[in-house]
């Protein structure tokens, strides 16, 4: 457990310093991603982003445990 966690935080400390790059990779705004704007605000749902993201996750973990 005490791996699992340190490299989770890595992950998040990793994409946190790369954020301006990752973030012209397109995630956010990916077709299938859920924006509705109102005059009184806007609500934003990031499916395939979460999607896409899952993904990837899953196979660092699949590959960090072969």
């Amino acid at each position: 457990m005490q791996r699992v966690l340190i490299v989770v935080g890595a992950a998040l400390l990793l994409a946190g310093i790369l954020w301006p790059w990752l973030h012209r990779l397109g995630l956010g705004r990916l077709p299938g991603d859920i924006r509705i704007e109102t005059e009184n605000g806007f609500f934003y749902f990031p499916i395939t982003s979460c999607v896409v993201v899952s993904v990837v996750v899953t196979l660092v973990f699949w590959l960090l445990r072969r």
